[in-house]
């Protein structure tokens, strides 16, 4: 486990330690911090993140009167070890403003869709453990391997009419997305995950 002695954080005038926050699931930056050494034990301790507040000249601990707390994933230092990397569960939105993201822009929050694809795959994955009834997922992990990738080659099929026939863009799409989501549940089936395509296909890449 990483230790905050370990960290360059004299580097720094304040002797404080930016930490990036990244949702776990969709990757999305949802917003940036500090830590002393008190908050980032505190952190590690707690499984929660706690900054030190420049502002208040205190610890804070996100989520704290808003329960939008960030339960910590995984911790990594930079090359230079002066700055960290915390992978997340957030409960609720983690800005102030009630946005997902502290990033976003005039034109809205990209983060409220982005990534939604690594979310769901989460969704799904769970799913697969809970096996809630009622549920089209659930249904479709009962009946097993053989259905879900024939349901897999009905939605690629639909998917490829659409494409051909070129009129209507929002079908293409919505054949197009029924198609991703058989195909995270054939993974989930088969016990693999986005994670494992991306490295197949950075591997052609190289």
């Amino acid at each position: 486990m990483l230790k905050f002695s370990e960290l360059n954080a004299s580097k720094n005038a304040d002797g404080l330690v930016p930490a990036v926050i990244q949702d776990a699931r969709t990757l999305a930056v949802l917003m940036v911090g500090y830590m002393n050494e008190e908050a980032f034990e505190k952190s590690m301790k707690e499984g929660r993140v706690t900054f030190y507040s420049r502002t208040k000249q205190r610890l804070w601990t996100k989520g704290e009167t808003s329960n939008n707390f960030l339960d910590i994933v995984s911790v990594a230092a930079d090359c230079d070890a002066d700055t960290l990397l915390i992978k997340v569960i957030p409960h609720g939105p983690a800005c102030h403003n009630g946005t997902t993201t502290c990033f976003a822009t005039a034109d809205g929050d990209p983060a409220d869709t982005e990534g939604f694809i690594r979310y769901l795959q989460t969704v799904i994955q769970q799913r697969h453990r809970d096996m809630p009834e009622g549920s089209y997922t659930t249904k479709l992990f009962t009946k097993g391997v053989n259905k879900i990738a024939q349901k897999v080659g009905e939605e690629a099929v639909e998917t490829v009419i659409e494409a051909v026939d070129g009129k209507n863009i929002g079908d293409f799409i919505y054949e197009a997305s029924d198609l991703i989501y058989h195909l995270l549940v054939l993974l989930e089936q088969m016990g693999c995950s986005i994670a494992d395509l991306e490295k197949e296909l950075a591997k052609r890449h190289k």
